[in-house]
């Protein structure tokens, strides 16, 4: 009687653990892209709450001497970059290269202070990127 794995059993479970690692993973960096899109969401809309409420206390949503408002950087896959004057921001959130997010079929985000939602350089429709 023979104790322990032989080699064509040690193989089977290999090839096993390997055909489950193919199925799980794709899924898996899927979660990990729709989570990324959200939090990215999540900050272009805290940011363009924050400059709101600026515009609420200062009649603007440009930072002046009296009053600044500072807005998140970002997050790990996105940058955030404001564009703002008295009348008007802009919030876009650029892909940090070499990051998960790099080549996502959305391409960056955009937000302006009239909602209007955009994705440039995406090839997704913002229904699909926004999440609504």
């Amino acid at each position: 009687m023979q104790r322990g794995l032989g080699l064509i059993e040690l193989l089977i479970v290999v090839a096993l653990i390997g055909m489950l690692a193919a199925i799980a993973y794709p899924s898996y960096s899927d979660q990990l892209r729709r989570a990324a899109r959200s939090e990215v969401v999540g900050l272009l809309h805290d940011a363009a709450l924050r400059l709101e409420q600026h515009r609420a206390h200062a009649g603007g949503y440009a930072d002046s001497e009296q009053l600044q408002t500072l807005l998140p950087p970002g997050s790990r896959y996105y940058q955030l970059h404001a564009q703002r004057d008295a009348e008007a921001f802009t919030l876009l959130a650029r892909r940090v290269p070499g990051a998960l997010m790099a080549h996502d079929s959305c391409g960056d985000f955009r937000l302006d202070q009239a909602g209007v939602r955009d994705n440039p350089g995406g090839s997704e429709g913002t229904e699909t990127c926004w999440g609504s």
